[in-house]
């Protein structure tokens, strides 16, 4: 069984700059009008978020809003940075994930504030602790302080953590923070709409609510469930829901980076696969390779389903139904 399949990415060449004569792709979200506050963000997961927060009041530009795109890779435009030296707000992922953000910022000399993911993680090294509470009954998000990491505006790259994995964008949990913080810096930046920012996040935090109660869903009925999944991509997910990422971390690390996989860790992949101890596999459907590949057809020797996840919000979708999508695929592997 197969989820949704999006088109493999086309890997981009790398470079600190390409601010002259490399074209990129930035899609707005709404028309430019007059008055609307203009929020750039990396990927068009973070302008969809933003977007739900900010609603008629503001601009999105997605810099990279295209499976075919892939953020480690990309080469950032000259048209990027006109655009992001206009910016009110800057929304990056950050943990060397998206970092052609953080040269445009240091090319551009903006003071706008940014809002960085990965500093709201409880995984991030370093990074405060967000107190567990109920997103729903939160009442000051326009009015709270910022932790110091999200209020450093002084543009320094943030590189790739060993250890860390920086697809925060799959931790519910983080993104309500991530929401919050977006509330927070729009209320600063617009006083006079501080309170529609706030009801914003508040229906964006019940949404998260009903995500965190699907995943408790899952982990009631099957948690110690094991996944092998080729990317680190969707193990924040896996871990909300109470499951158990099977891979060698060996195995996962050197796909992500690009590398052979070494041959006893392949090896050892095979046996997981084969050990009738996996419910299921999870493979990100914009990359792909020789090992990928191997693994896919391991699984399908032992009937194993197969899931595609992407790191790009899908064409129609917005950050809820993509989740719930996703949910709902893992919750299925694990029924049949």
């Amino acid at each position: 069984m197969t989820s949704r399949v999006l088109a493999p990415a086309v890997l981009l060449a790398a470079s600190v700059l390409a601010l002259a004569g490399c074209a990129g792709t930035s899609t707005a979200t709404e028309t430019s009008d007059g008055g609307k506050l203009s929020i750039v963000a990396s990927t068009n997961v973070y302008g969809d978020i933003a977007a739900q927060i900010g609603g008629d009041l503001v601009e999105v530009t997605s810099i990279i809003s295209s499976a075919s795109q892939d953020p480690h890779e990309y080469e950032a435009s000259a048209q990027d940075q006109l655009t992001l030296s206009k910016a009110d707000l800057v929304i990056e992922n950050g943990g060397g994930y998206d970092a052609f953000v953080d040269s445009l910022l240091e090319a551009s000399g903006t003071d706008a504030p940014v809002v960085t993911a990965v500093e709201y993680s409880h995984d991030y090294p370093g990074a405060d602790t967000h107190d567990d509470h109920d997103h729903a009954d939160e009442t000051d998000a326009a009015t709270a302080e910022p932790t110091d990491e999200a209020d450093d505006h002084d543009h320094e790259g943030h590189d790739h953590i060993e250890g860390f994995n920086e697809h925060v964008w799959y931790d519910p949990h983080t993104i309500a923070h991530v929401a919050e913080e977006i509330a927070h810096e729009l209320g600063e930046l617009d006083s006079a709409n501080a309170a529609t920012y706030e009801a914003n996040y508040e229906t964006f935090a019940a949404g998260i609510e009903k995500l965190e109660a699907s995943l408790a869903d899952i982990e009631s009925a099957h948690a110690g469930a094991q996944f092998f999944v080729t990317e680190p991509v969707p193990v924040y997910l896996l871990t909300a829901a109470g499951l158990v990422n099977a891979t060698p971390e060996a195995f996962s690390e050197a796909v992500e980076e690009g590398r052979d996989v070494p041959p006893a860790t392949l090896l050892e992949a095979q046996r997981i696969l084969g050990s009738g101890d996996i419910a299921g596999v999870i493979v990100n459907a914009q990359t792909g390779g020789a090992e990928t590949d191997q693994v896919i057809g391991w699984a399908g020797d032992a009937s194993i389903p197969v899931l595609e996840f992407s790191e790009i919000l899908p064409d129609g979708d917005d950050y809820f139904s993509w989740m719930q999508q996703n949910i709902d695929d893992i919750a299925g592997t694990l029924t049949q």
